[in-house]
């Protein structure tokens, strides 16, 4: 606890981002794969975790060499590339299909994967038949699921069963429906008790790490310090042990102001709505191809597709 309140200290004592430890990309120290070990070394050290979501093997390829330590192949792939207005759409059959393309891309990086709704809240039987197939046919190293400690038994059953879980607290889309829709999280009284009992049932089901999602910082703090293992925040403050983003929304790719992340590090829809445009006006323009639409070399052939069929999107 003292080395996990050292590194606590550390970022408290304001550690930027870019300090001593980051890096662009993986070092020759650091090209072995992560695994869910690593999580826990991480916390005791003081190390903070970088995870981000992807659900191709394109991005996973990028984010990969970009020396992010978790590649999350998130069930919000149906709201970020199937245009669904919720998550509870997806399948066990789209979750695998994009795990699978995860996988591929990402070398190093942990991969895991949501359970998607319905998969494992009937019972831990369930879960674990599911779970089972997803991480079998993705080649995953982990999988992750939404709620406290009325799906510790699910836990308990797929970590017994050889299946590394990560929690998910706070803000969970799956009860979107539930909650009333989207929304910060642990602000009523009561609420920090029945986070940290939910939080202790999931680390004691054997859960290697949770997400803690859209809730005041200090809150955060608090679950985070009563745990071994490590918290991962979306939106929930500086001081969890790590932090996770959506990529096509910190990257602006997606419409709107930006509020579906904390933070937006790039404007790329913008850059992509220009650059079709120019093709298009060029196009039409007898600019391009040109006098010669000879290609100078062939392009590149494209990955081998899968021998499954293609996820719901």
């Amino acid at each position: 606890m003292n080395k996990m309140m050292d590194g606590s200290a550390a970022r408290r004592g304001g550690l930027p981002t870019g300090g001593a430890r980051a890096r662009s990309g993986p070092s020759d120290a650091a090209d072995r794969p992560v695994t869910v070990l690593h999580f826990a070394q991480r916390k005791r050290a003081g190390e903070p975790i970088a995870m981000i979501t992807a659900y191709d093997a394109l991005f996973a390829s990028l984010v990969d060499a970009a020396g992010v330590d978790a590649v999350l192949v998130g069930d919000s792939v149906a709201t970020a590339l199937c245009g669904e207005e919720t998550t509870l759409s997806a399948t066990v059959e789209q979750m695998i299909y994009h795990g699978r393309l995860v996988r591929r891309g990402a070398r190093r990086a942990l991969v895991i994967v949501d359970m998607p709704f319905m998969s494992y809240q009937v019972s831990p039987r369930d879960a674990v038949r599911n779970g089972g197939r997803i991480l079998k046919e993705t080649g995953a190293g982990a999988l992750k699921l939404e709620g406290g400690a009325e799906f510790a038994p699910a836990v308990e059953a797929l970590v017994t069963a050889g299946v590394p879980v990560m929690g998910h607290l706070g803000f969970t889309p799956q009860s979107v429906h539930q909650l009333g829709g989207p929304r910060g999280h642990a602000r009523a009284a009561g609420a920090l008790e029945k986070l940290i009992r939910d939080a202790r049932a999931l680390e004691k089901a054997g859960a290697f790490a949770i997400v803690l999602s859209t809730m005041p910082g200090r809150i955060a703090q608090k679950v985070t310090h009563v745990l071994s293992i490590p918290t991962i925040g979306f939106g929930a403050g500086p001081l969890c042990d790590g932090q996770v983003l959506v990529l096509p929304d910190m990257l602006g790719l997606t419409e709107g102001d930006g509020s579906a992340s904390p933070k937006r590090y790039a404007e790329l829809g913008a850059d992509v709505r220009e650059a079709v445009a120019r093709f298009a006006q060029e196009v039409r323009g007898g600019l391009y191809p040109g006098a010669d639409p000879t290609w100078t070399s062939p392009p590149r052939s494209s990955p081998r597709p899968s021998s499954r069929p293609p996820g719901r999107c």
